[in-house]
């Protein structure tokens, strides 16, 4: 079957997993560390709740950790490729990845 021919939730290269995950991030050009809510994960990237606007382009390193103490926390070297929100309600990032970190 052809791309064509699925349906349009099947055309992902890859799956995208519902997930609420805590999430950290170091950005490149800051000493801090920025915390959010992963909220979606496939092996292309992944949707981010976090109260800090990070403009589109920005590269950073996210760790995504489980809240039940699974191993291996997830961690990657991303780039904004999304944001939308404001500083009331929030922002939701589009974070592609760009390179697992091991």
């Amino acid at each position: 079957m052809s791309s064509i021919d699925k349906g349009f939730s099947e055309k992902r290269d890859f799956i995208r997993m519902k997930i609420s995950a805590p999430l950290s991030a170091k950005l490149s050009h800051h000493e801090g560390v920025i915390e959010g809510l992963c909220r979606d994960l496939s092996g292309g990237g992944m949707q981010v709740e976090t109260k800090t606007h990070i403009a589109v382009g920005t590269e950073l390193v996210v760790e995504i950790s489980s809240d039940h103490g699974h191993n291996p926390t997830l961690h990657a070297k991303a780039k904004v490729a999304r944001s939308a929100g404001d500083a009331d309600s929030g922002y939701v990032l589009g974070l592609e990845i760009v390179e697992i970190i091991k």
